[in-house]
This record gives C-alpha cells, structure tokens and sequence, in this order.
C-alpha cells in the first residue's frame, strides 16, 4: 500500500485503493470533468455556490461563511441519507473538490466521524488534471497504432467496431467525442463532451491499452467537432501506418443513408447544417442541396456532398498528413453492409 501523506489525506497514486470517489463540487463543474468513476455529490448546488461567492465579495468572509457551512451541513447530510445509508462500516470513499481543501475537508470530516474510512484527496481536482494533462503529452507515443483511412462513407467507424468485436485492440476517438467527425457528425440528442472530459475520457481509454499489441484507430483530422485532439497523440498517429478501404461511390451513399438515417426524419436538421458550407461552396450549390433536400432526393445529395464536398478534402488532407499514406495497404469493398464490414475487418487482422 502506498504510504499516506497524513491521516485522511490520499495522494492520486492511491485512487485504486477506495470503494467509492465522491466529487464535491458543484453540478457544473462536475459535468465538466471528473475523476473516472466518481459519483457526483455537491455540497453546493450551482445556484448556492454563486450565492455564497456573492455575499463573500458584498458583505464579507465571515458572512459567506456562515451561510455555506449551513448549506454544506445541510447538503452532506442529504447525501449521507439519500446514497451512503447502507454502506458497511469497512466503506472506503476517497472525496474531493477543486483544490482538496474546505468542501472536500468537510465531508470527509463528517464521514470519519460517522466511522468510514474516508478520505480527502490531496490537491484536489486540479492535481488531478495536472497530473492528466502531463500523462496526455507522453501517453499517446507508447502504442503502435494501424490507422485505418478511406474516403467518407467508407464504414471506418463500423470496421473499427468490427475490429474490436474481433479481439483487436481499438481505440474509438468519434465515440469518446459523441461524433461523426464532419459537417454533419453531430449526433441526435447526444451533445459532446467539454473538452476537459474528453481529455479525461480519453486518458482512460489509453491507460486501459496495452502497449505490446497494436492499436486500431481510424484517421482523423485535430478536431473532432469542437473538441481538439492532443497533439502527441495527434503526431503518434499521423506517423503510423495506414489501412485504406476503397469502397465504391455506390457504397459509400448506401452506408451513409443508412448511417445518418435520421435526416430523413429531420430534414430541417440537416438543411441547417448544409448552410455551414456556405463559403466553401458556391451558393448556387448550397441552393441546390437544399433543393434536394426538400424534394427528399437524399441518394442525389449524398452523391453530390461526396464528389463535391468530402471526396476533394479528403484527398489533401490524406496524402498531406499522414506519412504512409501512399504505400497504405488497401481493401476493396463493393458494398458496405454488415456482413462486408465483419469481412474487412477479418482481412486487415489476417493481413
């Protein structure tokens, strides 16, 4: 066991050693970001945290803390009774806050009086991004990575899934980030991340990958919607070598209406996000998108979108940023059903 800084103080080298993290700090700032398997418990809401820090700047210190002791006493008790009632007295819970000083001090406090084993985390929330964002700038250069590339609607998500369904080792960056990766990949009633949580999502995902095998990830470019890839990672995988699916146009628009089915239920939806392309097409283009769109002609829009829009990005971005490129691997696919994409994924491992 990793020896302790004092009684009832952890560092983040002993996280694995508690039955339960409970992060006290406000609702915002745990939809932010949080420790991987912490639960949130705030002993201030949103709206009491800013009203607190008000009276602190108008009235006075001590007058803020009056009114916060009497909300975190209420709010810890509230959360003893609704969530930690039936825990056994050998109930180990590590708590902490931004820093690991008042809010995280006072549950703990409350919770060893009890007779838990509970302890705050020293440093907090911030040592524990520190420590994340230090780890995110080596981490990624441990693995040897197989990229998977090939033109939009090529199914690289799917064979990736494939991939991992078949035993390989795969690491799914449009799925940590709750998108597609384009103009249209923003995913129905599923927001991403902030930015913090992915990092944190991410780190997860590459600490639990083991660096003797390789790991299967598809190209992407430094954004993923809004959020922003690392850049040792961003570089690890750029440098690595490819795997290009050439699937036919024909396929490609298949997949995609199957993919993205749920334009033909929003409409409106996707004529909205087809006016983000104003500037890179001319507007007699978008025009006619929207045309097609209204018309419901979606097979003549994907076709159109592919040789128009992604296909032309594609092949600059490709052969730009990813150094093997050229001598990448290739897999033919005449149609990307189901049982196609299982196949695809059978012959890259069986490469």
């Amino acid at each position: 066991m990793f020896e302790k800084l004092h009684k009832g103080v952890a560092t983040l080298a002993q996280l694995a050693e508690f039955d339960e993290i409970i992060d006290a700090r406000s609702p915002a700032e745990y939809v932010d970001d949080h420790l991987p398997r912490a639960i949130g418990c705030a002993v201030l809401s949103n709206e009491e945290r800013a009203r607190v820090g008000t009276i602190y700047k108008q009235v006075s210190p001590f007058a803020a803390k009056k009114v916060g002791a009497a909300l975190v006493a209420k709010n810890i008790a509230r959360h003893i009774e609704e969530r930690f009632l039936d825990k056994p007295r050998e109930w180990k819970p590590l708590v902490y806050c931004w820093r690991g000083g008042k809010r995280s001090g006072a549950f703990t406090h409350i919770l060893r009086e009890i007779g838990w084993d509970a302890h705050r985390l020293d440093g907090g929330y911030k040592a524990w991004r520190r420590h994340m964002v230090e780890q995110l700038a080596t981490l990624p250069a441990s693995f040897n990575y197989r990229v998977i590339s090939g033109a939009t609607g090529s199914a690289k998500s799917r064979v990736l899934e494939a991939l991992g369904d078949a035993g390989a080792q795969i690491l799914h960056l449009e799925q940590l980030a709750a998108h597609k990766g384009s103009v249209l990949g923003n995913l129905p009633d599923a927001p991403q991340p902030a930015q913090r949580m992915f990092e944190t999502n991410l780190f997860s995902a590459l600490t639990a990958l083991d660096p003797a095998r390789p790991v299967h990830v598809e190209a992407e470019s430094r954004r993923i919607g809004v959020l922003h890839l690392p850049d040792a990672l961003i570089a690890a995988i750029r440098a690595a070598p490819c795997i290009r699916i050439e699937a036919t146009t024909s396929a490609r628009v298949d997949f995609l209406l199957r993919d993205y089915d749920y334009f033909l239920a929003n409409p409106s939806w996707l004529a909205e996000k087809i006016q983000h392309l104003k500037g890179l097409q001319s507007e007699e283009t978008v025009a006619r998108w929207q045309a097609l769109i209204e018309a419901g002609d979606f097979p003549t829009l994907v076709g159109e979108l592919l040789e128009k829009h992604y296909d032309p990005l594609y092949r600059r971005s490709q052969s730009k940023n990813y150094a093997d490129y050229a001598a990448a691997a290739n897999h033919a696919a005449a149609d990307l059903s189901e049982a196609s994409i299982r196949r695809l994924a059978e012959a890259i491992l069986a490469a």
